[in-house]
């Protein structure tokens, strides 16, 4: 199998498994967002520490650690990631799925409007229009919620941070979620023991198969984003950014027809807007890496 089919395949079973979260998160139940998402750092931190030693990894650890920069930007991200994940599980678990998907629908115009603010990057005419179109999809949205649609634009605005974080500094993706998750594991732990003082913990109180499916919560974490990692080692960015739309098209589709969340006209014409947006944003980059393509093809000059 080719390089290419390896990362397209590896990029939809990252966005795939993302995608059937909502299904997930409310098996965790009883536990509350702040457990669960502990219980995602505890165990990842374990599971990746034992993939970077059957690996042979621990070196690169080492020299991310004595980076200082790089340790920085990653407690950044750690913090980022963290505060992405608290908001998901309390918008799965209250009944917000459909919004939360609106999250990941705008995350790349997100991402786009950062690379501007940060890296002075020049918009094209095209994404100049998608980001255009996207901030009326929120004031459509607005109006029909009554309020901004903030577990959307948190959770678009925590991941694509988190994304600048990864693109400020640039790391393995083991050994940098490793240290990534290392930076917030102490509080994860206390968080743990304090519900637990509090006889608010629902680990190890709710059965066997509960605390087995909260420890399942370290795989759940890492799996994707190693998928994710080998994806955008070996295709395009360009189609890494269209795959990227099966998790939100899943998280979607669960909120409406299996949780059966509200889909009035107005939302559903918030949503239609945003789906244009990302039509022109997409046809935009299609565009543009074709064009890159037949530049990169073009014979150089000859040379005098």
């Amino acid at each position: 199998m080719d390089e290419r089919r390896v990362g397209v395949l590896a990029g939809l079973g990252a966005y795939c498994l993302w995608g059937v979260f909502p299904l997930y998160f409310p098996l965790l139940e009883p536990a509350g967002g702040l457990e669960i998402v502990a219980h995602r750092v505890a165990w990842s931190l374990l599971f990746i520490g034992l993939l970077l030693s059957v690996r042979r990894g621990w070196g690169q650890v080492r020299r991310v650690v004595g980076d200082r920069r790089a340790l920085l930007v990653l407690a950044v991200a750690a913090l980022l990631i963290a505060v992405n994940w608290l908001v998901y599980v309390y918008a799965v678990n209250s009944g917000h799925v459909v919004e939360a998907s609106l999250g990941y629908f705008i995350n790349p115009l997100v991402s786009v409007v950062l690379g501007v603010l940060v890296f002075r990057e020049q918009l094209r005419r095209l994404q100049r229009v998608a980001v255009g179109i996207a901030v009326v999809a929120v004031v459509v949205l607005t109006v029909d919620y009554g309020h901004p649609p903030w577990i959307a634009l948190a959770l678009a605005a925590s991941f694509g941070l988190y994304g600048l974080m990864k693109k400020v500094v640039r790391v393995e993706a083991a050994p940098g979620l490793f240290v990534e998750t290392a930076v917030v594991f102490l509080p994860a732990l206390a968080v743990m023991g304090f519900l637990e003082s509090d006889g608010q913990a629902a680990f190890g109180h709710a059965g066997a198969g509960h605390a087995l499916l909260l420890v399942s919560s370290g795989l759940a974490t890492a799996v994707p984003l190693l998928l994710f990692a080998a994806a955008t080692r070996r295709v395009p960015l360009s189609t890494v950014g269209l795959l990227q739309y099966v998790t939100p098209l899943m998280q979607l589709s669960i909120g409406v027809f299996v949780y059966a969340e509200p889909m009035p006209p107005a939302r559903l014409a918030g949503f239609a807007i945003v789906w244009v947006a990302l039509a022109v944003f997409s046809a935009d980059t299609l565009r543009a890496a074709r064009a890159a393509r037949r530049t990169s093809a073009e014979p150089m000059p000859a040379g005098l």
